[in-house]
């Protein structure tokens, strides 16, 4: 029987972060002071500093102090949407509609590992939150899911699986629970 054997430098197929060592370096250090280190509150302040590193982000977007994102330029937001102390790691694309809201904690992920592969390989795709899309608090969003228009993932749940639109999901692995119907 095979078994794993993991090395410094396995295969990461056709990933590439997507900006020069300098921006990588510059945007490091802009996490650390601005975002992570929670001193600047103002959210017209972290939206300049992500488009900076060429985030696309429309217009009345709310950013939370304290929020992780791997990669700016890997972003794209769209208009009023809010964006509270979640965790995004971009390792490939992260489109995030117009209105929609990522709650404290909440968690997507786009990169994983082959854990068929004995070199234990990276494996990334890109997700997408579709127009009015709420994510809860502590919920997860996997590599490759749809999140589609006005969908809910309900607090610490997991989606493994695209969700349909105007439907609540609820759970690990996140199942329909309802419709959402908006008043």
């Amino acid at each position: 029987m095979l078994k794993t054997q993991l090395h410094k430098d396995f295969d990461t197929g056709n990933f590439k972060i997507g900006a020069s060592v300098i921006k990588q370096f510059l945007w490091y250090f802009t996490d650390i002071i601005f975002f992570k280190s929670r001193m600047v509150p103002f959210s017209s302040v972290l939206v300049s500093f992500l488009r900076l590193f060429g985030a696309k982000i429309g217009k009345e977007v709310r950013i939370k102090p304290g929020i992780h994102i791997k990669y700016p330029w890997k972003l794209e937001l769209g208009d009023y949407s809010w964006l509270a102390d979640c965790y995004i790691d971009n390792l490939d694309q992260v489109k995030i509609g117009k209105n929609c809201c990522i709650s404290q904690q909440a968690i997507l992920i786009t990169g994983n590992h082959n854990y068929k592969a004995t070199s234990f390989d990276l494996i990334t795709a890109p997700i997408i939150l579709e127009d009015g899309v709420w994510i809860g608090a502590s919920a997860k969003v996997c590599p490759g899911v749809i999140l589609y228009s006005h969908s809910v993932l309900t607090m610490g749940s997991m989606a493994t699986k695209n969700l349909m639109p105007y439907t609540i999901y609820q759970g690990n692995p996140a199942v329909k629970i309802k419709e959402r119907i908006i008043e």
